[in-house]
């Protein structure tokens, strides 16, 4: 058995060790032949040199979150123990800032690519994130994920997804079944996303509850959304008016990200997409950022990379 002593000297310890040293405590029984005793500023190990040092570079770790986003969650200290017991290490250069949720199985989604990296760190550092790039780079994986986590952590209090519903248009009428089961195959994704991150039951719930809805864009109009997560997939497929309306929703402590490719719009023309538009005029807007994927962050098949460039050369 060893011991160690910590000074805590670059953040605030109540911030750091949460209320009643709660999160000092879940460490502690992450790691059980383990003892953690917070004395003011100072916290005192006992336990095997291998978990006090596991322990120290997740305080090290926790210490760096707090500096960043001037608070820490449940979900930011189980993520840190995740990462540590999964061998993938703890800390800045090893990955843990880019740790976004726990997933039913116990596993972790995590930013895989520099620009899904650039994402997460926006999102928490900005109200509106755009991210723009080609299919297959994780955009809206990456965005739901972030949701599901500030929900988790109850920086939100309700999560909703939509996306445009061009391909249907006049169409809807002449495809079988209620509106629902004409609308859901559009929106597929989005559940394909959530059902990875939240048990089906625990799903299943929150959207009888109405804290998660999945809506079409169309659905939008007229609301307010405050204390929520918007995202909107597929934005190039939105119009101008449609954008606007879209970005007029967010209301109080609601943050928002918006997905798109800008090569893959169903509109007629290219410039009626929204997206686009935007580019054009919010760059530079304080509190929105733009976040550009390429061929490089195509996590799907090695044959997407090459179709994305191909068809990116035949259109230049």
């Amino acid at each position: 058995m060893a011991e160690q002593r910590i000074l805590i000297d670059k953040a605030e310890p109540l911030l750091l060790f949460g209320f009643n040293d709660v999160y000092l405590r879940r460490i502690e029984d992450a790691f059980p032949e383990t003892r953690i005793t917070a004395r003011g500023n100072q916290v005192l190990l006992n336990g095997s040199k291998h978990s006090l040092k596991q322990i120290a570079r997740i305080l090290d770790e926790m210490v760096v979150l707090v500096n960043r986003n001037g608070h820490l969650t449940e979900n930011d200290v189980e993520t840190m123990l995740a990462l540590s017991d999964s061998g993938d290490g703890v800390g800045v250069g090893a990955g843990a800032q880019n740790a976004v949720v726990f997933t039913p199985s116990g596993g972790v989604v995590r930013a895989k690519t520099p620009n899904q990296a650039n994402l997460v760190n926006a999102a928490r550092t900005h109200d509106i994130v755009f991210a723009v790039g080609p299919a297959g780079t994780g955009k809206t994986y990456t965005a739901v994920a972030l949701a599901v986590a500030a929900l988790k952590s109850k920086q939100v209090t309700r999560i909703v997804l939509c996306r445009p519903a061009v391909e249907a248009g006049e169409r809807l009428g002449f495809l079988p079944g209620d509106f629902r089961e004409k609308i859901d195959p559009y929106l597929r994704p989005l559940y394909d996303a959530l059902e990875d991150m939240l048990s089906k039951e625990n799903l299943t719930s929150l959207m009888e509850q109405n804290i998660v809805e999945i809506v079409p864009l169309a659905y939008m109009r007229g609301r307010t959304l405050n204390s929520a997560f918007v995202i909107l997939d597929e934005a190039q497929n939105a119009t101008t008016p449609q954008m606007k309306m879209f970005l007029t929703r967010l209301g109080a402590n609601s943050r928002s990200i918006i997905t798109g490719d800008v090569t893959q719009t169903d509109l007629p023309r290219r410039s009626d997409s929204g997206l686009v538009q935007a580019r054009k005029i919010l760059e530079g807007v304080e509190g929105i950022e733009f976040i550009y994927f390429d061929e490089g962050d195509v996590i799907r098949h090695r044959l997407v990379k090459d179709i994305i460039n191909v068809y990116e050369q035949f259109e230049d």
